[in-house]
């Protein structure tokens, strides 16, 4: 007979870790930021568990698998809900949820799991319910960057729900103008005076200890986690997210920050993803639209060449550590890899490959010391350390990147 639902949840990512880079290059795609929590958040928080990781060998030191006797193994992609979560609960033992052949979770014991020696492979050969032939059934999933930006919205109102329910926000100062139909929420040593915020559009989250300088506009949905800070006068249209200790100024639209990111000055930003420990220099401007309102496309690194969005709004993909200087112009649906450097007059070219350095005027390879150095600072500003971890899988990055720098 069955016992309790198991809490041990090993998040997998699948073939689509290569359609989401950069930003996969440094994470799991469980680690990908969408809504107000990162996709393993949120699992966790429905599932009642703890998650950890199947991923690419060279991420396996920071982010390792744990295996115990019942194992509830979930593919990254998926974003959960209610119907799919109810689905989940109901596996037995050594039962797998299908689409299209595609294993989208599985109940396993440690002994099946570790004789499952091909990995994620052999994984996909077990066989339960196909949820393509069960009628009504509609779920998300994140396969590409800009997947990101254009689920924020959804993703804000489900977690607003998850993270905020039968909870009170903290007194909203009459100092702030508010108006709209969704709520307002703000955590524990939140701060916000003299902003207009409006929620018509979605609810606005403020995290713990976050920032919301006076003079803001902001309309929903939009998050700005633990420890992020809104800078006076800032302009943000939802859904924007804010990930932990991010900065944010300007003018901002659609756009997701994925932690420890700066865009604290003017200049626009709008249908974009930025990853960790970026900075976006003052009066940076990406454009997100074409003049000739085509579908924009943007740079795969699995095809090698430019696939269409099917978007007429997309703007600047950004891997992490990767840095703008001040009046960076960034055409439409522009890639940039990890740990490059933009600068200069003109519009650079539309695919930036990793540890890239330079501009419209061409560039060179970022050296990787160089690169590591610049991090570890970055990293001491905020109290934290860029561990043995961080420095292996950069340099990883910077020698399986190298045949698409000059």
């Amino acid at each position: 007979m069955q016992t309790t639902f198991p809490d041990n949840i090993i998040l997998f990512g699948d073939d689509h870790w290569f359609d989401l880079l950069p930003l996969t290059f440094t994470r799991p795609i469980c680690e990908l930021r969408v809504g107000i929590l990162t996709i393993r958040e949120k699992w966790e928080l429905f599932l009642e568990g703890k998650g950890s990781f199947i991923t690419q060998d060279y991420l396996a030191e920071k982010y390792p698998i744990h295996i115990e006797n019942d194992n509830i193994l979930i593919n990254s992609t998926f974003l959960p809900d209610k119907q799919l979560v109810n689905y989940i609960k109901q596996l037995k033992l050594n039962e797998a949820i299908l689409l299209d052949n595609e294993l989208v979770a599985a109940r396993l014991s440690n002994v099946h799991f570790e004789s499952m020696s091909d990995g994620n492979d052999a994984l996909k050969n077990l066989k339960g319910i196909d949820l393509a032939r069960e009628a009504g059934i509609q779920f998300s999933r994140i396969t590409k960057p800009y997947h990101i930006f254009a689920l924020n919205g959804q993703e804000i109102l489900n977690d607003f729900s998850l993270v905020t329910k039968d909870r009170v926000s903290l007194p909203i100062s009459e100092t702030n103008t508010i108006y709209g139909k969704y709520p307002v929420f703000l955590e524990e040593g939140a701060k916000m005076e003299c902003c207009i915020i409006n929620t018509n559009n979605g609810p606005v989250y403020i995290g713990k200890n976050a920032l919301i300088m006076e003079g803001s506009l902001i309309r929903g949905g939009f998050a700005a986690c633990e420890g992020a800070v809104v800078k006076m006068g800032a302009k943000i249209y939802g859904p924007t997210t804010a990930g932990p200790y991010c900065r944010l100024g300007g003018e901002i639209n659609n756009s997701v920050f994925l932690a420890n990111s700066n865009k604290s000055h003017d200049g626009y930003m709008g249908n974009s993803v930025i990853g960790e420990w970026c900075n976006i220099g003052a009066d940076t401007n990406t454009s997100n639209l074409k003049n000739n309102y085509l579908p924009v496309k943007i740079w795969s690194y699995v095809k090698e060449s430019f696939e269409d969005t099917g978007l007429q709004f997309c703007g600047l993909i950004m891997g992490d550590h990767s840095k703008t200087g001040i009046n960076t112009m960034l055409n439409t649906g522009t890639v940039i890899g990890v740990a490059s450097n933009i600068f200069g007059d003109g519009f650079p070219r539309t695919f930036i490959p990793s540890f890239s350095w330079g501009g419209a005027a061409g560039f060179t390879s970022h050296k990787i010391t160089k690169a590591l150095e610049t991090a570890e600072i970055v990293l001491s500003r905020r109290n934290q350390e860029l561990t043995s971890e961080d420095r292996k899988i950069l340099e990883h990055i910077y020698l399986n990147t190298a045949v698409n720098r000059p």
